[in-house]
């Protein structure tokens, strides 16, 4: 592509962007310097419609940028800038409050992000198989009503509201937990079966039955631990987009949002996506995405770091037609955030992933 397309391409998908409606030779001229008259825009523009950058809806005699299209735009055409200091300090100002658990971070990190566009924001945990199990609490709420709470060596909380006899009281349940911490913690939870938690118990006083669904609840506890997690904010903000006045595609996009689990095994499998530096990010373009339902949008992806080491993704999903340079910006800044925020406490530290 020659530089006169390459900047009548840029020119095409900024000026869609911002309006929603397909670009015209006309509106080129109008506001854009591009050196050229009305009719080579035109003929131009013709040829990066053949050749697969741009689409021309039936009703208009505009165009719009193709998957292919964005795709050039990004990889050759994006000018990423830093954010307005205004943006920057509202958004580091968003962080002050920020409590020093790590799975409250990322989660604010989302919603940080969430408040800045009119996208869905989302972050990603990893999967902890590797990760080391630091505290696991038995806390009785009522008799026979317990919650189970399981702390990785990340700072991450997970926690399990569960059912057990009414029989085991809370001096008994306090006893165990503690048993079961003292002999646990430091381990892998890929090195956790149901064996490993019964041995950490064997000899407490407490009849076969009532201790064996105290080792079963602590097992699936610790074992659910190791599940990704992906908080997702702003789909509201998303559904007030141009591309969802259509209701049956809004309705399409929303039943697939809804499949978290799968949404979060798609971005774990992502090319590459371990391979990436801490702040790098990753641009996944319509067609690119092969989940049902994604097909007219673009997800942005980055991996975010604790203390320097690559732990999970964060990013946005909106339509095919959204700020690249904005958002890309956005998330960097949040990256930056979850650094500082996670040095800034050394209590909060990656898992040890040693053998």
């Amino acid at each position: 592509m020659d530089e006169r397309k390459k900047q009548i391409l840029k020119a095409v998908v900024e000026d869609y962007v911002i309006s929603a409606e397909p670009v015209g030779s006309k509106s080129l001229i109008e506001r854009h310097n591009l050196g050229v008259s009305s009719a080579t825009i035109r003929h131009e523009m013709a040829d990066l419609e053949a050749e697969g950058y741009l689409e021309k809806p039936y009703t208009s005699a505009g165009r719009i940028p193709s998957d292919k299209g964005y795709r050039s735009y990004v990889d050759e055409l994006l000018e990423v800038g830093e954010l307005p200091r205004t943006q920057a300090i509202a958004m580091r100002t968003m962080f002050k409050d920020s409590l020093v658990e790590l799975t409250d971070l990322i989660r604010q990190a989302t919603a940080v992000l969430s408040a800045q566009n009119d996208y869905v924001s989302l972050a990603l945990t990893p999967k902890y198989a590797n990760s080391r199990l630091r505290q696991v609490k038995l806390l009785m709420i009522e008799p026979g009503k317990v919650l189970v709470v399981v702390v990785l060596a990340a700072g991450l909380v997970k926690d399990r509201l569960v059912r057990i006899s009414d029989q085991i009281s809370g001096e008994q349940l306090d006893r165990l937990g503690k048993a079961i911490e003292e002999g646990l913690a430091g381990k892998k939870l890929s090195d956790i079966t149901l064996v490993t938690v019964a041995g950490t118990v064997s000899g407490q006083p407490l009849a076969d039955g009532l201790l064996n669904q105290v080792i079963y609840e602590a097992y699936v506890s610790i074992k659910q631990a190791e599940h990704l997690d992906l908080y997702v904010e702003g789909t509201h903000r998303l559904l007030a987009q141009p591309e969802y006045r259509d209701v049956d595609k809004a309705h399409r996009f929303m039943r697939a949002l809804g499949e978290e689990k799968t949404i979060a095994g798609y971005i774990a499998d992502l090319p590459a996506a371990d391979d990436l530096a801490c702040g790098r990010y990753l641009v996944r373009i319509g067609q690119e995405i092969t989940l049902d339902g994604f097909e007219d949008t673009s997800f942005i992806t980055s991996t975010y770091c604790v203390n320097g080491e690559v732990y999970g993704q964060i990013g946005v999903i909106g339509p095919r037609r959204m700020d690249y340079g904005r958002i890309i910006s956005q998330i960097r800044f949040i990256n930056r955030q979850l650094h500082e925020a996670t040095s800034d406490a050394p209590h909060i530290s990656k898992d040890n992933h040693e053998a």
